[in-house]
């Protein structure tokens, strides 16, 4: 009888002690990518490597370079799935008479992703990133 009693006691401490659910899996490129502490860190170092890139750095030269750091966490936030309003000009208006070349945005594309590299963002989450900024190539490149 008290071996009952024992093993109906141990059922109900264990129904009362059942696992905990796991956390839900990120469901966006921004969770992903560890959301706006993660998304900072990439842009902070990706603007290190454009200021330091010979290639391009000119570029940035009379750039306001708080302005560009907002403005680039804001629409990679945005872009991302975050909850971020992009609040910059279009890519067409912010790149008109540049005339900036193939060159030069795979150079641009080529330091973010150095960056993503150095803070270890994976291969996929950088993929996608890529594929979200790709289709602003022709809005930048020749304007």
């Amino acid at each position: 009888m008290k071996v009952i009693v024992l093993a109906l006691a141990l059922l109900a401490l264990a129904g009362c002690a059942a696992p905990q659910p796991k956390p839900a899996a990120p469901t966006t490129l921004y969770e992903e990518l560890g959301g706006s502490a993660g998304i900072t860190k990439v842009v902070d170092l990706f603007l290190a490597r454009l200021n330091g890139d010979a290639r391009i750095n000119t570029l940035f030269a009379k750039v306001d370079h708080n302005d560009l750091r907002r403005l680039v966490i804001e629409q990679l936030c945005a872009g991302t799935g975050g909850p971020c309003k992009y609040t910059g000009r279009s890519m067409e208006e912010a790149h008109s008479g540049l005339n900036l070349t193939e060159a030069d945005f795979s150079a641009f594309m080529g330091d973010l992703v150095a960056a993503m590299d150095e803070v270890k963002v994976p291969l996929a989450q950088q993929n996608k990133l890529i594929a979200l900024l790709a289709p602003m190539k022709p809005q930048i490149v020749g304007q």
